[in-house]
């Protein structure tokens, strides 16, 4: 990929993109970082939160927990990834990087993104197995097979992520360079590519289907035979137990894939709006600064181990 960027650096003009960002006036620039700076604080202080009353809880060893702590870990790569470029161009008023800084960034909010699709198709089956086979479950939910299926999310959504970088970077640049985007976005990037993007569109559209969609029906399925398993269920304490559970990685999955969706399952063909910045604002910003909250506050035992590491805060440390 180096040699891919070197090379194209040589050949064409654009050696350096042009943020438009969210806003061009100072005032509300200055709004800007204040609520992003605060969002991300809140992001990397409330996963790192979870993290850490995970590993410190005894009580919080279940597979569910374990993918809660991968997810956290992911969203504070995520938003590592491009909230703090953002900060520093409303900050300084300079709103430009370089090609091979672009290509970096693209790569990596890109990968990180693919791996929440995937990490998200994961924990819904986690929850499957969990109420639709109690029985099975801490057999076939070993820790093994956990680690595992957080590799291949992982590898998969890095390899992913590569492929389409790599053919995205071999394409040519040369003007214009004003990036209608607040980070480097492929679909953004894509709409400055002085060449037909047809195959590349049909690459991206492809690489959804199977990082984005399969996931999504894996999500979809699993909560449909959870809700019919829940509802033959006599006891309503079993049934709200049941559905607990559920309710907070469904907020979760409702607010990243409802907007992920919008922005990688559409043609590509026109040029980036403002509103597919506002929309990749939800799934790369405030989904991230909201896992924290709604895990804490939905999750009756995360509630609990917050009270218990709050009462003996020297365990967390």
């Amino acid at each position: 990929t180096t040699g891919i960027i070197m090379a194209r650096e040589n050949q064409s003009v654009v050696t350096e993109f042009i943020f438009q960002g969210l806003s061009s006036q100072p005032r509300t620039q200055t709004v800007l970082f204040t609520v992003f700076l605060v969002f991300y604080l809140f992001t990397i202080f409330g996963n790192i939160m979870i993290i850490t009353v995970i590993r410190a809880d005894c009580q919080l060893q279940a597979p569910m927990y374990f993918f809660l702590a991968n997810l956290s870990f992911l969203d504070i790569c995520y938003v590592s990834s491009n909230i703090p470029q953002m900060l520093v161009n409303l900050f300084t008023k300079k709103r430009t990087i370089s090609f091979s800084g672009c290509a970096a960034q693209m790569y990596f909010s890109l990968a990180f993104g693919m791996t929440e699709c995937v990490l998200l198709g994961v924990m819904a089956y986690d929850r499957y197995m969990a109420i639709c086979h109690p029985l099975l479950y801490t057999t076939v939910m070993n820790r093994k097979v956990c680690i595992h299926m957080v590799m291949a999310s992982w590898t998969s959504s890095l390899l992913s992520s590569m492929v389409i970088n790599s053919l995205t970077l071999q394409l040519p640049f040369c003007g214009p360079d004003i990036l209608n985007h607040y980070f480097c976005e492929v679909p953004a990037v894509l709409a400055l590519a002085c060449a037909d993007t047809a195959l590349m569109e049909l690459v991206i559209f492809t690489f959804s289907i199977l990082i984005v969609f399969i996931p999504f029906l894996l999500i979809i399925t699993s909560y449909a035979h959870i809700l019919f398993a829940v509802l033959k269920i006599q006891s309503a304490h079993v049934q709200s137990k049941a559905f607990s559970t559920c309710g907070s990685h469904l907020t979760v999955v409702t607010i990243f894939y409802g907007t992920a969706i919008c922005m990688y399952m559409n043609p590509k063909s026109r040029p980036p709006q403002d509103r597919d910045k506002v929309v990749a604002v939800f799934y790369t910003i405030v989904a991230p600064m909201l896992n924290p909250l709604i895990y804490s506050l939905r999750n009756k035992d995360m509630k609990r181990a917050l009270r218990r590491a709050m009462n003996r805060p020297k365990s967390l440390f």
